[in-house]
């Protein structure tokens, strides 16, 4: 438990309030964008958690969490082959988890969430294992956090840790990381994509890449992991698949008098190189920079036992928050690539650090945040806007952990 902060916390509440009507947030949202009631990223779904968290920490009323509820389920309910963790039954069912949390409620619309979603999660794991015995490399869209199985495993892990589909989740992430078979044994890890970091092939990616990020990299899958055994649930192969992440990310972490970081991404150029440029230092982001990459670190040398990476990872993030011009870097609120993920990471570092000075560079973060914010609130949705940034300043503000465990979504917790 960190010390709270009230200017943080006045921030969060006004944020709050002025998201607090549906009608008049759907009025005034921009055009465009990802407004689907069921994403959790730009709909309903998402704003929902700003809510639910706050009726649940007892600053908000339920009313209002049964409102944006009532509008992220709307909409005709969505399992095709493309839903995921952020989008469609899943992301509906990860809202309505946390608002349900340890009571009755919502039962039967969990009952039916959770069918869907299992299905969904058991087509994508069949074609993902199909797909390795034929030797194909992944695409990024199969084991990612926001499309593909690692966010789907986030939510299974938070829903229901014991249920069979929970550890067939995790036992395919530990295959992913194993050595490649002979149709594609080139020395490239088995996350290795052929695809461009946007998914698509491109020819400025003939021979794909490999991505460390916590969006769509390896780093959510070694978050996940490494969460799994933090809570106890038992995954033969565990702990040789994290160490294998963490061999290939201590191969490319570049370590600097500026404080040490990893790569976004990688190019089989670099493989042949065996380096990368300093200019191509993310910035400090959840989504492929430090607060990602840093806390995924954190959580294998927890998982791991390992206290001098645990140690290593903090240290990068405290470089990281006492370099301005790193921080600086971070122009958007948002939770995926702004200020927001950056805070909400470095809290959740600094809470689990035996004794760590990361505590102390929180309320100028948060500050910075709050003087980010814009009035009237210009995008506010969860993953860039500003219930994102209020659900990152309310956690600061309230010096405790989320009572919704809404930030697992982000792999953070």
């Amino acid at each position: 438990m960190t010390v709270g902060d009230p200017i943080a916390l006045t921030a969060a509440d006004s944020l709050a309030e002025a998201l607090s009507d549906p009608g008049a947030v759907r009025a005034a949202a921009p055009a465009g964008g990802r407004a689907w009631p069921q994403s959790l990223a730009g709909g309903a779904a998402g704003i929902a958690l700003l809510h639910i968290e706050r009726a649940r920490s007892g600053r908000g009323d339920w009313a209002t969490a049964r409102a944006w509820l009532s509008w992220a389920a709307s909409d005709d309910l969505t399992a095709a082959a493309n839903a995921g963790l952020y989008m469609g039954a899943p992301a509906l069912a990860f809202a309505t988890h946390a608002a349900a949390g340890s009571t009755g409620r919502y039962q039967r619309t969990l009952a039916a969430l959770d069918d869907a979603t299992i299905a969904v999660t058991r087509r994508r794991l069949a074609a993902a294992h199909a797909g390795i015995d034929r030797g194909d490399r992944p695409e990024m869209k199969e084991f990612d956090a926001i499309r593909g199985l690692t966010g789907l495993g986030a939510l299974h892990l938070q829903r229901h840790p014991d249920h069979p589909v929970t550890g067939e989740v995790l036992s395919y992430l530990v295959r992913l990381t194993e050595p490649p078979l002979p149709a594609r044994d080139d020395g490239l890890p088995g996350w290795w994509t052929n695809v461009s970091p946007n998914g698509e092939p491109s020819p400025h990616y003939p021979d794909g890449h490999g991505n460390f990020g916590l969006s769509h990299g390896i780093g959510a899958a070694l978050a996940l992991l490494s969460l799994a055994l933090l809570g106890h649930r038992p995954v033969p192969g565990a702990h040789e698949a994290i160490a294998r992440i963490c061999a290939w990310s201590d191969q490319w972490r570049q370590d600097t008098p500026d404080g040490a970081w990893w790569p976004g991404l990688i190019t089989a150029d670099q493989v042949r190189a065996d380096g990368v440029e300093a200019s191509l230092r993310p910035r400090p982001s959840w989504c492929y920079g430090i607060a990602g990459t840093a806390r995924a670190q954190q959580l294998a040398g927890m998982a791991l036992g390992d206290t001098a990476r645990q140690q290593s990872a903090e240290d990068a993030m405290l470089a990281a928050l006492r370099d301005p011009a790193q921080v600086e870097l971070l122009d958007g609120i948002g939770l995926c690539h702004g200020s927001a993920g950056l805070l909400q990471a470095a809290w959740r570092m600094a809470a689990d650090a035996e004794s760590s000075p990361i505590t102390d560079e929180l309320p100028s973060l948060a500050a910075r945040l709050v003087r980010q914010i814009s009035d009237p609130v210009a995008d506010p949705e969860l993953l860039d806007g500003a219930a994102g940034a209020a659900l990152a300043m309310h956690t600061t503000g309230t010096g405790t952990a989320p009572a919704s465990g809404w930030d697992a979504f982000l792999l953070l917790a």
